[in-house]
């Protein structure tokens, strides 16, 4: 329900095509009063008065006119202010300062070929990887946010792995930690002048999803148990996992990957608005 007394935080922004040709926008909003979710139209007369900055997700804006539609259950905007603008994301120099650390870990594996793929994969994709988001709108959705989930999830890892009684090969797991959500960088697009994301519609023609692409990279160079952890990460077949964690007997090493990313996915710099906090 529109609250215009209310201050929301843009969770997500994209602007399409009318069937009358015309340009509109779609805004999804959290009330930072409750965290309930508004979904929004901006017609294309809006969307010429205001400044693509304006529309920055993790921008933190007042809705000053607008009308709520009880039937298709959105608002249509016809103004908003800005109160708080947000940043992109991590600068350079954080990013660097976290791919670099995640490759020291990578380093530091015994297993030569696991070490080589890794290193391989991330420094031929490495421009890619340093300004991908983790999600559209979930976490981590700023520029630099796959690569500082990817680290947190690494620093998790090693917390959850000292403290398991099972035997889980630690190698394996730090690789699914870094390659669980590679497909991201082909999944998503990010605008590193308005931080706007979108689909890569070309990646979602060619793959499933990021987890298939992972899950096929991995398997392709033999590593079938980090393969099967990337597969299973989404825990549920309903929330796109490839095998669902549901089904029975299943072996230890199915289900660390999906725990450790959803901490972070919960509890890591979730937002563009909790960057910020990094630096305290």
């Amino acid at each position: 329900m529109l609250d215009l007394n209310a201050q929301y935080e843009i969770m997500s922004f994209a602007i399409g095509d009318t069937k009358a040709g015309s340009k509109m926008g779609k805004m999804q909003l959290k009330n930072l009063d409750n965290s309930a979710t508004l979904n929004c139209i901006l017609w294309e007369e809006t969307l010429n008065r205001i400044k693509e900055i304006s529309t920055r997700v993790g921008n933190i804006i007042k809705i000053t006119s607008a009308t709520y539609s009880e039937k298709y259950n959105n608002c249509l905007i016809s103004n908003f202010e800005v109160i708080n603008q947000a940043s992109l994301g991590l600068d350079e120099e954080t990013r660097l300062d976290y791919f670099n650390k995640i490759i020291d870990v990578i380093k530091s594996f015994s297993d030569e070929k696991l070490k080589d793929f890794l290193l391989n994969v991330l420094n031929e994709n490495k421009e890619r990887f340093l300004i991908s988001p983790a999600a559209k709108q979930m976490h981590h959705n700023y520029i630099g946010g796959l690569v500082l989930h990817t680290f947190e999830c690494l620093e998790m890892a090693q917390v959850v792995l000292s403290k398991t009684k099972k035997y889980l090969n630690k190698q394996e797991v730090f690789a699914a930690c870094v390659l669980h959500d590679i497909g991201k960088i082909f999944e998503y697009d990010i605008n590193v002048e308005s931080g706007v994301i979108e689909y890569n519609e070309q990646f979602r023609k060619d793959w499933l999803s990021h987890s298939q692409y992972g899950y096929s990279l991995c398997m392709a160079a033999g590593f079938l148990n980090i393969a099967k952890m990337i597969a299973s990460h989404h825990g549920r077949a309903d929330w796109g996992a490839m095998i669902d964690l549901g089904e029975k007997d299943l072996e230890p090493f199915y289900y660390i990957i999906h725990h450790i990313d959803d901490l972070s996915a919960k509890f890591g710099a979730t937002s563009v608005n909790d960057v910020d906090c990094l630096k305290k």
